[in-house]
């Protein structure tokens, strides 16, 4: 009988970062086992139709309509991603504890952790955890901030399952809507905005140095600068992308990516750049797959655990300044085609990594009964 399992995180959000690790997880699961997958989604329809699975809007749903769900599963899934920070704790891990209510087993998927300043969820954080079946966290930060507020329960870590995706064709014709010109020196930007998993990020301080190394990028490189929004919704990516631009001297060379496309294709695109600079995690680990050099700035601990995992040097955002910044881009685009042996040299294990995690959960699996359907 086919196992019938539930995959939970920050799904249907319209974060291609997010949707790319569900896309890994479901092939992984795919290719290894016979299964009934339901994934609990923020918005349902959207993940239906991007991944071909089965649905439920698990928010907008109370605990009698959860425990029918949750009470046919065989495991229950939570992650990956960076999904367990102040503001999301007490939400992402009511359905753990539901699960475990009706000796559902659960595993933890690869997921990220912080930051975390509340007492309160730090104490639900540890609770929960220490009764679920198997925890896998992605990098080692997590591990130790777990270890360091009492989880003491076994811990693997493992990597990003985005580490595994394939890139689809980003084809001329897609260039050419975009206004792209496949001969041109592409560089891309990515941002973020700030909020709870990014506390600290001060929108003037990042938004002005951005724009002038932006600048500096197309005086010195005689680059085109392509922003990729990697979350859409309001206030999110694509606004403070134009924030960005707006502030730019060399505005007329930059550009903001318009149409919407799978985390795959946008993996794609980044094949065509010559060099990323980025925020956002998931923007760095498609340069990485592509092999494209790249310059991070990062917000959180899982930027510098990637960064740490790949033997790249790290400038700290909040501590840069417009000068320095410019300074650290010129050396390493100078580097870059020593940056790219690097990334050739270094992402492999960590995708090795990253097939860890789907190995256990098969294992685990594979040690229980199914249910009769």
């Amino acid at each position: 009988m086919a196992y019938r399992v539930a995959i939970s995180g920050s799904y249907g959000g319209l974060n291609l970062g997010d949707e790319a690790i569900l896309e890994s997880i479901l092939r992984e699961l795919r290719s290894s086992l016979d299964l009934d997958v339901i994934v609990f989604s923020r918005n349902a329809k959207d993940t239906a139709q991007r991944h071909h699975v089965r649905a439920i809007p698990s928010r907008a749903m109370n605990k009698d309509e959860l425990f029918k769900e949750l009470g046919k599963l065989d495991l229950f899934i939570l992650g990956g991603g960076g999904i367990l920070f102040d503001g999301m704790v007490e939400e992402i891990l009511r359905d753990v504890n539901w699960a475990r209510e009706l000796g559902i087993p659960v595993m933890i998927y690869a997921v990220g952790v912080g930051p975390l300043n509340s007492p309160e969820a730090k104490q639900l954080l540890v609770q929960t955890l220490n009764k679920v079946d198997i925890i896998t966290v992605r990098d080692g930060e997590a591990k130790r901030l777990l270890n360091g507020l009492g989880v003491n329960h076994e811990i693997e870590v493992t990597a990003d399952p985005a580490l595994l995706l394939k890139p689809q064709p980003f084809t001329k014709e897609m260039l050419d809507k975009e206004g792209i010109d496949p001969d041109t020196r592409l560089v891309g930007f990515s941002v973020r905005e700030p909020g709870p998993a990014a506390p600290d990020l001060n929108i003037d301080h990042y938004h002005a140095i951005l724009a002038n190394a932006a600048d500096f990028m197309v005086e010195r490189f005689d680059a085109q600068i392509l922003f990729v929004p990697m979350e859409t919704g309001v206030n999110r990516d694509p606004q403070h992308s134009h924030a960005v631009i707006s502030k730019m001297a060399n505005a007329q060379r930059a550009s903001v990516l318009k149409r919407e496309y799978s985390s795959t294709q946008i993996m794609g695109l980044v094949g065509h750049m010559e060099f990323v600079v980025a925020m956002r995690l998931h923007m760095l680990i498609f340069a990485a797959l592509q092999k494209v050099p790249f310059v991070p700035l990062p917000y959180a601990s899982k930027v510098s655990g990637l960064i740490a995992e790949l033997d790249m040097p790290l400038p700290s955002l909040a501590q840069l300044n417009i000068g320095q910044l410019c300074a650290y881009l010129d050396r390493s685009w100078d580097n870059r085609k020593a940056l790219a042996r690097k990334l050739e040299d270094k992402t492999p294990a960590l995708q090795e990594k990253a097939k860890k995690t789907n190995r256990i959960l098969c294992d685990f699996l594979a040690s229980l009964t199914a249910k009769e359907k």
